[in-house]
C-alpha cells in the first residue's frame, strides 16, 4: 500500500529535530522515495518574567526565562516498508512526533 504521511516535529532542541529529519530524508533517499521537505515553521518564543528575590523585601530585579520551540514539517510518499523504517528512528526525549497517514 502507498500512501502520504504527514510528519511533524516539535522540539526545544533544534540539532535534535534537524538531525531527525536528515535521518528521514536519508532513509526516504535509500528507498528511493518521493519526499517534500523539511519544511521549517516559525519559532515559537515562551518568554517568562520573574522576581529574583522571593519575599517583598530587597531590589526589585527580575529574570527573563526563554523556551523556544522549533517545529518541522516533512511529507514522505511511501509504502508500508519505508513507513516501518522511519518509525524505528530513535527519537530523544526533548522531540514530539506526530505523524497522520493518508
Amino acid at each position: 500500500m502507498t500512501g502520504k504521511a504527514i510528519i511533524k516535529l516539535s522540539s526545544i532542541s533544534e540539532k535534535d529535530a534537524d538531525s531527525i529529519m536528515s535521518q528521514i530524508k536519508s532513509i526516504a533517499e535509500q528507498l528511493n522515495i518521493k519526499v517534500k521537505g523539511p519544511m521549517p515553521f516559525p519559532t515559537k518564543h515562551i518568554v517568562q518574567t520573574t522576581r529574583k528575590t522571593p519575599g517583598a523585601d530587597g531590589s526589585h530585579t527580575f529574570e527573563r526565562w526563554e523556551l523556544r520551540i522549533h517545529k518541522r514539517m516533512i511529507e514522505v510518499f511511501a509504502n508500508d516498508q519505508a513507513l516501518h523504517q522511519i518509525l524505528r528512528i530513535t527519537v530523544p526525549d526533548t522531540v514530539q512526533i506526530e505523524i497522520s497517514l493518508s
